[in-house]
């Protein structure tokens, strides 16, 4: 699968992965940080989360046009920059004040507009190396490893976050209770009820320092506040130090891919060819184009629940400890010897010689091995906590991009590989399964609006989230990547940036309605958000499948 790449894909991939995870590790506790820093009910917490991942998401709409006049490499080299100032704006404690809220946003716009001068562009350069008919045919395969790497970067961020997280608690004789801080806003806001009052005073009790446990609730609820989300902000740095690798990454390599760097009007200016089209066959294409953007809003506003909806899920209504085999699940290290043994698995199939295969298959037991030994160790039950389900999604993406890669390339041998907007179409209709998962995990559930923020007394078990997410990742191999490869591949010359800006344009617009259920979080049954997800999937899966044809005619030319 890595044979016959260019080495400025591995580049690249690596340069993102840095990027992502310090992106990925501020995001895993952010919706956390917002509620329990400012006590902000779901609504208002969800609305502020989606505008910022809408923004992320729409600003390469600004940098692809930049690009298009002044060149990509320029673009994410500032981006990164940028990024690195909103990080770091981010990271400083505050008071949950007026300017505590005015710094927030102002680094959340920092890291949006970082993000779009860097991650649309970084992505047209790795299209660009595949315009080389030496390496064209390789395009798809290209992106699900590109989008492999990001997801490892993304994998490893949830562990990191908690363990900052805990680190920092720690040392402040605290441990990380779900309810606390709800409970500690209610406590101070003067809205607790004594039946919630009695359960903080429960929970302060539970707390390994003797002298917070013995402090006047009022207190200890405003220093497990100020300390739970200092501890954030720490996970909140972490994106500095992986932005500074990301641009190490890029420097060091550049020779690789500076190829690729070249828009069209520097492809002009150095006589280099450029493919000409038809003001009819730039119309069809970028009608095309926009079409598959429509239809995959409704995939992103469905699937970017991980941060908001499912982690709420996660908190409030799924048990906090994992037993049994499911542990091995919330251990980091465990899930990257078990991804990597996919590669290595694979690499006793596709060697060519007999000691590659021993050697592959060697390696492959020895981590098996490692990861049940690390798993021997492990505590039974295992306390867990709500964002390391994040992890699950990046996990399976770096799992399952091999196995995709070769069903799709053994389909491709025959001639039966289907076209990347049929991916997309089905993509749809998988995440509505994922959705269907949630709904029976949701049945004779309490509503968030009758549990008053505290957790719910019959939690579901872990499989719940865990299947979800494994669903939804195999909708998100289905769409994305293979998205990103169609608009590289499909885009006039002449607007590239901008059409891979408008595919962010859609996602940005799906990540604005992700705030759908965090709106209506507390005024329908909790079952009825998953149901209005999966039929919005299903409706857009339909719609998909209908524009078929019209897409197809287009993109031939």
């Amino acid at each position: 699968m890595f044979k016959g790449q260019p080495k400025g894909l591995f580049a690249l991939a690596l340069a993102n992965t840095g990027e992502r995870f310090g992106y990925y590790t501020m995001l895993a506790i952010f919706m956390l940080f917002l509620q329990a820093k400012f006590g902000w009910e779901q609504a208002l917490s969800s609305q502020v989360y989606s505008i910022f991942l809408a923004l992320v998401y729409f600003m390469p709409v600004v940098g692809g046009i930049l690009a298009d006049k002044i060149g990509y490499g320029k673009c994410v080299v500032t981006g990164i920059c940028v990024m690195f100032a909103g990080y770091l704006a981010l990271s400083i404690p505050t008071g949950a004040n007026t300017l505590g809220v005015v710094l927030m946003l102002g680094a959340l716009l920092l890291i949006s507009v970082g993000t779009g001068l860097f991650k649309g562009n970084l992505q047209v350069m790795v299209g660009n190396l595949y315009d080389d008919p030496k390496y064209s045919s390789k395009r798809d395969a290209a992106f699900s490893l590109f989008y492999m790497a990001i997801n490892i970067g993304a994998m490893f961020a949830p562990s990191a976050a908690t363990a900052i997280t805990n680190r920092f608690m720690g040392k402040a004789g605290l441990i990380y209770k779900a309810d606390i801080p709800a409970l500690a806003h209610q406590l101070l806001g003067g809205t607790i009820t004594p039946d919630n009052a009695a359960h903080l005073a429960e929970l302060q009790g539970q707390m390994p320092d003797a002298s917070v446990a013995a402090m006047a609730p009022a207190d200890f609820s405003a220093y497990y506040i100020e300390h739970l989300s200092s501890a954030y902000n720490m996970g909140f740095a972490v994106a500095c130090v992986s932005l500074i690798i990301s641009i190490a990454i890029y420097f060091a390599c550049r020779s690789w891919f500076k190829h690729g760097d070249v828009n069209a009007k520097q492809a002009a200016a150095a006589n280099a060819p450029v493919v000409e089209l038809t003001p009819k066959q730039t119309r069809e294409r970028i009608t095309a184009l926009i079409m598959v953007f429509a239809v995959v809003i409704f995939f992103w506003m469905a699937f970017h629940q991980n941060g908001q909806s499912l982690t709420w899920f996660a908190r409030d209504y799924t048990q906090s400890f994992a037993a049994g085999p499911v542990r091995m699940g919330f251990n980091i290290w465990i899930l990257a010897l078990i991804a990597v043994s996919i590669y290595t698995l694979f690499g006793i199939f596709q060697s060519e010689s007999r000691k590659s295969k021993l050697i592959c298959g060697v390696v492959t037991a020895l981590l098996w091995g490692g990861a049940y030994w690390i798993y021997t160790g492990m505590p039974n039950p295992l306390e867990i906590q709500p964002q390391l389900f994040q992890q699950f999604n990046p996990f399976y993406v770096v799992f399952l991009t091999p196995i995709s890669m070769a069903i799709f390339s053994a389909l491709g041998a025959k001639g039966k590989e289907p076209s990347a907007p049929v991916k997309i179409g089905l993509g749809m209709f998988v995440a509505a399964l994922g959705y269907l998962i949630m709904i029976f995990g949701s049945i004779g559930q309490a509503s968030p609006a009758e549990l008053q923020g505290t957790v719910s007394p019959d939690p579901v078990v872990p499989m719940y989230l865990i299947s979800t997410y494994l669903v939804l990742t195999f909708a998100e191999l289905l769409l994305s990547p293979m998205g990103i490869s169609f608009v590289t591949k499909v885009a006039p010359p002449k607007y590239k940036g901008l059409m891979m800006g408008l595919w962010f344009a859609s996602t940005a617009v799906g990540n604005y309605l992700s705030s759908i259920p965090g709106l209506l979080w507390k005024a329908v049954p909790l079952w009825a958000n998953w149901a209005i997800l999966m039929a919005l999937c299903v409706i857009a899966g339909g719609i998909m499948f209908a524009m078929m044809k019209k897409i197809n005619e287009a993109t031939a030319s």
